[in-house]
């Protein structure tokens, strides 16, 4: 059996492909990820590829014979479990989550299924059809409408209490939406990196946490690690870990959480599990890596030499 059989390669790692942009919803971001990440790698030594994932895609790997593919790709068909399945098809190690945990994270309400079952707080949802959302309310105001099955804040929408329903939206809303309960109160999100939580940041925003709030600069302002209450920060951690472990995700993992300061322990609910945190200059990963004394280059390194195959 050969070294890309069996997972990572014996040999020293020394050629990496950076996979970025694809066809998804999120491909700004996950160009200017890609493009940071190479521009990082090649300041730890390694020989790097930017790669422009495209309907060639299994092609152009087999040319290009990397020992690790970095997944700088965001959303759909880069973080769902498609680019996984074709790196474990060709036994091309790659880093962060396998098949599995990567579609799982990436359906908003499977994911809360398995949080259920790990004991998890989670808000109140339901999957709802795009007609039934514009009819009438889906369910009693203040709620949040989103497809189930994207990242990075695309296409939300939040109804708040007292408001009419919403009249119309985007036409390239999914035809299926996960209508979920608000949950008022502070931003939370914590990294998870192998089997240990980084820390805790609170997102301060002038609104909703939203596509911009997190991609331009100046969007929104980071507090790491958090101000908060020891037990709120400790459940956090452990809540991130624990999410981390439910979904079968491998690498670095990100979860998003709300608090209800009004509620304590009772307000803190888990959103959702990124499996593959974005990785540009204003991302919370990178900070918080960096505020627990890993460098930008480091956490990358960490990561390459994490990669293998069956994940």
């Amino acid at each position: 059996m050969s070294g890309k059989e069996a997972g990572m390669s014996s040999k020293a790692i020394t050629r990496v492909t950076v996979l970025m942009g694809g066809p998804s919803a999120e491909r700004d971001v996950s160009l200017s990820s890609g493009h940071e990440v190479a521009s990082a790698l090649r300041g730890e030594g390694f020989e790097v590829t930017e790669l422009d994932a495209g309907p060639t895609l299994a092609a152009d790997l087999q040319a290009q014979n990397p020992d690790v593919v970095f997944n700088a790709l965001h959303g759909r068909w880069g973080e769902d479990g498609c680019v996984q399945g074709i790196l474990e098809w060709l036994q091309i190690p790659y880093t962060h989550s396998g098949v599995y945990a990567s579609a799982l994270a990436m359906d908003k309400e499977k994911t809360k299924v398995a949080y259920r079952m790990a004991g998890l707080p989670v808000a109140e949802s339901k999957l709802v059809s795009k007609a039934d959302v514009l009819s009438g309310h889906p369910m009693p105001a203040p709620y949040v409408v989103k497809p189930y099955n994207e990242g990075s804040s695309v296409g939300v929408y939040i109804v708040q209490e007292g408001s009419n329903a919403i009249a119309s939206m985007a036409d390239d809303m999914p035809d299926e939406l996960m209508v979920e309960q608000f949950i008022p109160g502070r931003e939370l999100t914590t990294t998870v990196m192998g089997d240990r939580a980084l820390t805790v940041t609170d997102i301060i925003t002038d609104g909703w946490y939203d596509y911009s709030a997190k991609y331009e600069v100046g969007g929104s302002r980071h507090e790491v690690p958090a101000d908060i209450p020891s037990d709120i920060f400790d459940a956090c951690m452990d809540y991130a870990v624990r999410a981390h472990d439910a979904l079968g995700c491998r690498g670095v993992s990100r979860t998003d959480f709300r608090w209800d300061e009004s509620k304590g322990l009772d307000g803190l609910i888990l959103l959702e599990t990124n499996t593959q945190p974005g990785l540009t200059p204003t991302s919370l990963t990178p900070e918080q890596a960096i505020k627990t004394g890993m460098s930008f280059g480091a956490l990358l390194r960490w990561m390459v030499e994490d990669a293998s195959c069956n994940r």
